[in-house]
């Protein structure tokens, strides 16, 4: 314990030094733009301003593009809750309930609980890598095929939660979502499936951010100018320093949550090939799940902000724990930082703690400075995110239909893409009118490239045997906890249908 906490020190020392803490500040602010811009991300933040790096020495180089991706974290909620468009597919989530506080004129408590949300589950995320990073690098090595599809089973669980109390529509929303993500080519056999019309632009399957922005910024759009008749009630919030305090004290509701949902994001962020997306929407699946008042949720209910927040936060940094210790990337951005580090000489893995100690430390140190710098200047920009709220609806709905252009055309940067996101948008608004719950198909659609190659290799290690995800101790485990919360909606059904027929009897007799 003496021997971290020394190395702690020096690496606050390293992470404090002038370049090192301009360049921190400067990435946290980039990244909350990035963050904040849809279509955007931490991935493309991270990747295209890798060459600018090269100015730097290396450990200023790698704080700078660590404290883009933590803003990033921190960005992606404010276009979702002023816009309700997801920044990235992070942030997704805390659109269900961020922009639905919006619209009631409670942006400011909707950031601030975001913004609080994500501090504490970036430094459990923190505390947890300096004090037991060798030991969680073994444990994420256990994970195997069959662990990351019961992982995702799990995930998959919590959907139902997300839905209305109609689990028929639900379902069909989740089954609409696996079969969108399946469109490409086949992992296995490289054939193509399900290419609409032989179109070229379906090869690379459906883009992710492509649904979302369509459904969730187009299709709300479409939405809100049917409800209101293009008469649009701008969101009058006012914002003061004594409410953004207030908010900050109130949060201590959301305590048990946030913290909950932070070792949940640290500990699916450093599984390879997981990240922050799917954490986030565990965390809030599983909230909505075992929260007393589950049907508040959708609706404006904080603890839907706090939730994926406080998870892709803590995801971030989990995601550098295989990176470092092992050299994996636990995310794309990861991917992206590791080939940062190999071209400034610095090998990722088991002796980069020992051979580059000064390094790995003064990343550490920054993450926890990064982690207050975001929660600060987040804070302080509330005021300026929220005037976003009080602009005209016709200035605010062009405004709205470009960005979601922008972030449609920017992943691919095809017209294949921008046709489609504008389909998924009038999609997205029939299925709102048709009270068809959205979010699970969104969901699916993350998730399906992850579970089925999982999938897969699990049936082929085991030669056809289903039993390979029961077999194993983790995978079990993880199995039986997600056909439990399978089967609690359908409990839950059969229990209030035999209340009804009971409290009919009397009236009967």
């Amino acid at each position: 314990m003496e021997d971290i906490l020394g190395h702690l020190i020096g690496g606050f020392g390293e992470a404090l030094q002038p370049i090192n803490l301009f360049m921190l500040v400067v990435g946290v602010m980039v990244g909350l733009f990035v963050g904040a811009l849809p279509g955007l991300g931490s991935v493309n933040g991270v990747a295209i301003l890798l060459p600018l790096t090269f100015l730097v020495p290396p450990n200023a180089a790698i704080i700078f593009l660590a404290a883009i991706y933590y803003g990033a974290m921190y960005g992606g909620a404010i276009s979702s809750v002023t816009l309700g468009i997801p920044g990235a597919s992070t942030a997704v989530a805390t659109v269900f309930d961020g922009r639905p506080l919006a619209t009631k004129g409670k942006a400011d408590v909707a950031l601030v609980t975001a913004a609080t949300a994500s501090f504490i589950g970036g430094t459990i995320s923190v505390v947890l890598f300096t004090l037991f990073a060798p030991p969680l690098a073994e444990f994420a090595l256990r994970f195997g095929p069959p662990e990351e599809f019961a992982l995702m089973l799990l995930a998959f669980a919590t959907f139902v939660g997300l839905g209305s109390d109609d689990i028929p529509k639900t379902v069909f929303s989740i089954l609409i979502g696996l079969v969108l993500a399946t469109i490409g080519l086949d992992i296995i056999s490289g054939q193509p499936r399900l290419i609409f019309m032989d179109l070229p632009g379906f090869m690379h399957g459906i883009n992710f951010l492509v649904l979302a922005i369509g459904i969730y910024g187009i299709g709300e759009m479409l939405w809100t100018l049917e409800q209101t008749g293009g008469n649009v009630i701008v969101h009058k919030v006012k914002t003061t320093f004594a409410g953004i305090m207030r908010s900050i004290a109130d949060f201590k509701n959301y305590l048990g949550t946030t913290s909950a949902s932070g070792l949940l994001g640290y500990f699916v962020g450093m599984l390879p090939a997981a990240g922050a997306t799917p954490a986030s929407l565990m965390a809030y699946g599983l909230t909505k799940t075992f929260a007393k008042d589950g049907d508040s949720f959708g609706k404006g209910n904080p603890a839907g902000v706090a939730a994926p927040e406080s998870a892709n936060n803590a995801a971030s940094t989990g995601s550098m724990l295989p990176m470092l210790t092992l050299g994996i990337p636990g995310s794309p951005t990861t991917a992206i930082l590791l080939g940062g580090m190999i071209i400034w000489g610095l090998r990722p893995g088991p002796l980069l703690f020992t051979e580059h100690p000064d390094f790995v430390w003064g990343l550490i140190g920054s993450l926890y400075i990064a982690n207050v710098f975001s929660l600060v200047i987040n804070l302080a920009f509330i005021p300026i995110f929220v005037r976003v709220l009080t602009m005209p609806f016709t200035i605010l709905a062009p405004v709205i239909f470009t960005l979601c252009i922008v972030g449609g055309y920017a992943p691919t940067q095809t017209m294949h893409d921008l046709w489609l996101m504008l389909i998924f948008g009038v999609v997205g608004y029939l299925l709102r009118k048709l009270d068809y719950p959205v979010a699970p198909a969104v969901l699916a659609i993350v998730l399906g490239p992850i579970a089925e190659p999982s999938m897969r290799q699990s049936l082929l290690l085991s030669q056809g045997d289903p039993t390979i995800f029961f077999t194993r101790p983790i995978s079990g485990l993880i199995m039986v906890i997600a056909i439990i919360l399978i089967l609690l909606p359908l409990i839950k059904m059969i229990r209030d249908g035999r209340r009804g027929k009971g409290a009919e009897a009397p009236a009967g007799s």
